[in-house]
């Protein structure tokens, strides 16, 4: 078998040796930007001193960590990381298929596409920009909410950068507005792959539209819906930090519901200067990030495995 298999590896490497040698630039890149910086990792169980360097500085052991958990900031932005991203996923997913479906049932090829076209530019449009936007809703001084909406209803302005209550529902309203229309071009794609043929039997049986649409499109779809849940899930620590930071303009009295852990990693090393505390909060959500991927990564196999047996 070695016989026979070293000529064959030999001979694609000689095939190859081009695209070989155009992956090399990328896995330079990879190993310089991804794989070198784990070494500083050490900085989570060190007292990190600039004087002393980073092999110089105290080892501490998990006493950042311990002193992460103690507080209640690692409740909140646990709480609010989980909480805010599953809520995302759960209605971007569903508002995503609604608009999908009914992108489908408009005939006329040109509007179909424009639709598409306006549901997907908040998708590519920079957080920053959004966060200008929101401003310009939710300001106290000059806000079109305060001196519009709710002047002509003879209620009083609201302060909404110091008002944390309002913050769950506007982070939810701006993700759903932002991330809804990238969903909804991948579930149109998947519809539009549909056999027709399964409609017009429905048709000729007598099923209604939303019969159709509840044991035909729906189902064939489970296979994607449950992809990219999964790989949103395998995510979920990783929140959007533009939409946590930038569109609340860093306010700190909104901390209690705007702040997750990308936030606080870049506050604690930003304001505190405390190194090693933020970078025990990164490798915490790090590790439990990978653990996700992961999962979720097996679910994906197991799902694709069950899913071929039928």
């Amino acid at each position: 078998m070695e016989q026979t298999y070293r000529p064959r590896r030999k001979s694609s490497v000689r095939k190859y040796y081009v695209l070989l040698l155009m992956m090399i630039p990328g896995l330079v890149y990879l190993l310089i930007n991804n794989y070198l910086p784990m070494f500083g990792l050490i900085i989570a169980f060190k007292d990190y001193n600039f004087a002393k360097g980073l092999l110089g500085s105290d080892w501490v052991g998990l006493r950042n960590f311990e002193y992460l958990f103690k507080t209640q900031d690692a409740y909140i932005i646990t709480r609010n990381t989980i909480l805010y991203n599953f809520c995302f996923i759960i209605l971007n997913t569903a508002f995503a298929l609604g608009i999908a479906i009914a992108l489908n049932e408009i005939r006329s090829r040109f509007m179909s596409r424009f639709y598409q076209s306006v549901l997907l530019l908040p998708h590519l449009i920079s957080m920053v920009i959004v966060s200008y936007l929101a401003y310009s809703l939710l300001s106290m001084e000059t806000g079109f909410i305060n001196k519009t909406v709710l002047s002509s209803l003879g209620i009083e302005g609201i302060s909404w950068y110091s008002e944390s209550q309002y913050w769950p529902f506007i982070l939810t309203i701006i993700s759903l507005w932002k991330g809804a229309g990238f969903l909804c071009v991948i579930y149109l794609a998947a519809i539009i792959g549909i056999d027709p043929e399964y409609y017009e039997a429905a048709k000729l049986d007598g099923a209604s539209k939303w019969q159709q649409i509840r044991y035909i499109t729906l189902p064939l779809l489970y296979p994607i819906i449950i992809m990219m849940t999964l790989l949103a899930i395998g995510k979920i620590f990783y929140s959007d930090f533009g939409l946590f930071y930038q569109v609340p303009l860093g306010s700190g009295a909104l901390n209690d519901t705007t702040q997750v852990i990308d936030t606080y990693v870049y506050r604690a090393l930003m304001n505190l200067g405390d190194i090693g505390m933020s970078s025990a909060a990164g490798l915490y959500q790090s590790v439990v990030g990978f653990i996700l991927v992961l999962l979720s990564n097996y679910a994906v196999r197991k799902f694709n495995k069950d899913s071929a047996l039928f």
